[in-house]
């Protein structure tokens, strides 16, 4: 989750200088070429079923195509901040769906955790804080309050995403190892980016991208379809998926810390405080129960 939060965070950078369809044909393209020997179906593994195969689909479409979307049009239209901000509630979000999908049980310090998360977002979506663009601020235009409310929601749909791929991925880990898991939802990711990704290529003026940035495409790529997928994938063979949605708390510290720290976005009281109260939600969802002697 901390992996993920810096690249949410560098996915800013990135879509300023390569469009969003295309970034998101190469990062699976390059997570293909990575795990071609992880294809391959184990002797020990069980052949696929109809509803494996559909539950690595809507893994894919999820996890990997909509959330990477909705993530990096998201911070396309506000900043890293505002994405660590809302992705704070995405352990809120988790347990709600394990409870509903799962039957793991919630208690009530999950439901305030989850008001909590709700409230830090409506803080930072009302607030009408200017987004500050940080190492870009030069060269983009400033965003419009309409721009910066149709981030918010993009990002959430993020979450929305992100929250199905923890309690999908639960399903598929009782059934498929790790590797064999990251590779074939990454196919399906790339799949589905090929038609629009294609497109968009053959218009782009690929000189036009510094040199730094192809070394951070890697970065990403690798990142978000190999590294992340296999470490949350291997955790969740042994963890519930709502006890799972805890650690992705790292998420939004990570995605904040990277914005301010490295691509010098600022962190005002407003957001601040937004971040303050969905983490305090997180923490209020997170802390150990008192077991009775």
């Amino acid at each position: 989750m901390s992996l993920v939060g810096s690249y949410v965070a560098f996915s800013k950078p990135l879509a300023a200088v390569i469009p969003v369809f295309l970034l998101a044909w190469m990062r699976f393209g390059i997570g293909a070429m990575a795990m071609v020997r992880w294809l391959k179906k184990p002797p020990s593994e069980p052949a696929l079923t109809p509803q494996t195969k559909r539950l690595l689909f809507l893994e894919s479409l999820f996890g990997n195509f909509l959330f990477t979307l909705c993530m990096m049009y998201g911070v396309s239209l506000t900043s890293a901040v505002y994405a660590g901000v809302i992705m704070a509630s995405i352990p809120a979000v988790v347990a709600l769906m394990s409870w509903s999908f799962l039957g793991e049980r919630i208690g009530w310090r999950i439901w305030v955790s989850i008001g909590m998360g709700g409230c830090g977002i409506a803080l930072l979506a009302l607030s009408g804080t200017t987004v500050h663009n940080g190492w870009v601020a030069s060269s983009a235009p400033r965003l419009t309050d309409f721009q910066t409310a149709l981030g918010v929601l993009l990002l959430f749909g993020a979450v929305l995403c992100e929250a199905a791929y923890s309690v999908i991925g639960k399903r598929l880990t009782q059934a498929m190892g790790p590797k064999r898991i990251t590779s074939l939802i990454n196919l399906w990711g790339f799949a589905l980016s090929t038609p629009m990704g294609v497109y968009v290529a053959l218009q782009f003026d690929f000189g036009s991208v510094p040199a730094p940035m192809w070394l951070l495409l890697v970065f990403y790529a690798l990142a978000a379809c190999v590294w992340t997928v296999w470490l949350w994938m291997t955790g969740l063979k042994v963890v519930p998926a709502a006890q799972g949605g805890v650690f992705t708390v790292l998420l939004p510290i990570s995605a904040a810390l990277v914005g301010v720290l490295v691509l010098g976005e600022s962190l005002d009281k407003v957001q601040f405080m937004a971040l303050a109260i969905a983490l305090a939600g997180v923490l209020l969802a997170t802390l150990p129960r008192r077991v009775p002697h």
